[in-house]
């Protein structure tokens, strides 16, 4: 059974940064993150897949370049550095594992 607390989320002016946090309990290969804004679906941002010594990333065009997912394995802390935020960016972020069965309560990202 794995468990995901987020943390991290605030309030930041257009430009600005944000370092988002997943404490990770239990372990999964692939750990990444979705958005959901109000009204909206929830969209998939990043995702690493963990192999021994190696990374694998993606990320969604919308904020290819801008973020950054990142893996503490010795901290079991899943990371998303989001940098040059943009008003729609403003969402709830999630942390998920890869199999979509377990997600985090969620963290707030207000961008304006």
């Amino acid at each position: 059974q794995v468990q995901l607390v987020e943390s991290g989320g605030g309030s930041v002016q257009s430009g600005g940064s944000l370092r988002l946090s997943c404490a990770v309990s239990g372990y999964a290969v692939t750990l990444g993150w979705f958005r959901q804004a109000p009204g909206k679906e929830r969209e998939g941002v990043a995702s690493g897949y963990t192999l021994p010594g190696k990374y694998y990333t993606y990320y969604a065009d919308s904020v290819k370049g801008r973020f950054t997912i990142s893996r503490d394995n010795t901290r079991n802390t899943l990371y998303l550095q989001t940098d040059s935020l943009k008003t729609e960016d403003t969402a709830v972020y999630y942390c998920v594992t890869g199999d979509g069965n377990y997600w985090g309560q969620g963290t707030q990202v207000t961008v304006s």
